[in-house]
């Protein structure tokens, strides 16, 4: 069975009105390798005429982000000439690659009437070889996520990306990397298991679970040893859980604001290249 290497409770960091907690990066845990940074906005319940999400239009680099959507929408838009109006239950899988500008703003529908609201999205990285890749973004709806119950049907995964079992999931990501959200009604267990090798990504969005025997509130991210394969999970409570798993890239990483990559001249670069329009261009 796997081992807890600690529980790293998600801080409080506001942007603008948007309620946000984030447990990664934190000052006691810098990655969850290739996992790098999550945001859990929300849930909050957003009154008519809002200014909805405050993220305009800003670049990346060298990078992937999952968005999951819980509740609301998101209104993605890039520099590629991708658009999409993302509703709950909905994901949204976008590679940085070499380079480009994208906003994430809520629909004109949701400023105008308002509604509950709980966004999460997470940062992977891109390895050395594939940091430079075309970009490319795909936004999938609810029912084009494979979703299926367990046995007692207290336990269901939506299974955004990776395979479980024979069942594939929605998203083909650039390198191995399974990405679920499982909803747990009182008394469901969940028994699963994570080749050693794979670094585990186990962040309860809301609920409380027990895991391999330790009790876990929600807003809490769970950092696992190497050490086994078996995880055991039970819910007390109704509970939704962020879960994924992948092998570490186990190479250098240099974080600067919008850009990961391997050394600090590659971030100069990154920078320069932005400031030169090599991001491609932005369209109002």
């Amino acid at each position: 069975m796997r081992t807890i290497k600690k529980i790293h409770k998600a801080e409080y960091s506001p942007i603008a009105d948007l309620i946000t907690y984030s447990p990664l990066p934190s000052r006691s845990l810098q990655m969850i390798d290739p996992f790098l940074f999550l945001n859990h906005h929300g849930h909050q319940v957003y009154k008519p005429n809002n200014n909805g999400l405050p993220f305009g239009p800003h670049p990346h680099r060298g990078m992937e982000t999952m968005t999951f959507i819980l509740e609301g929408d998101i209104m993605h838009k890039d520099s590629g000439g991708h658009e999409s109006v993302i509703t709950a239950g909905g994901a949204q899988y976008m590679t940085a690659g070499r380079g480009l500008i994208h906003a994430e703003v809520s629909s004109s529908d949701f400023k105008a009437k308002g509604g509950p609201l709980e966004i999460l999205q997470l940062w992977m990285n891109l390895p050395a070889q594939h940091k430079m890749m075309e970009p490319a973004y795909k936004g999938l709806q609810k029912e084009d996520i494979p979703s299926f119950s367990l046995e007692d049907e207290k336990v269901t995964i939506n299974l955004i990306s990776g395979t479980w079992g024979e069942k594939k999931g929605a998203f083909d990501t650039v390198t191995d990397i399974l990405l679920s959200t499982i909803y747990f009604e009182p008394g469901g267990e969940l028994k699963v298991s994570v080749p050693a090798e794979r670094n585990i990504f186990f962040y309860i969005i809301e609920g409380s679970l027990t895991v391999n025997g330790q009790e876990v509130p929600y807003r809490n991210l769970v950092e696992f040893n190497n050490d086994g394969e078996e995880l055991e999970v039970k819910a007390s409570e109704e509970s939704i859980l962020l879960f994924g798993h992948a092998v570490p890239f186990n190479e250098p990483v240099v974080a600067q604001g919008p850009f990961v990559m391997n050394s600090e001249a590659e971030i100069r670069q990154a920078y320069q290249d932005y400031q030169q329009g090599k991001f491609g261009q932005w369209k109002h």
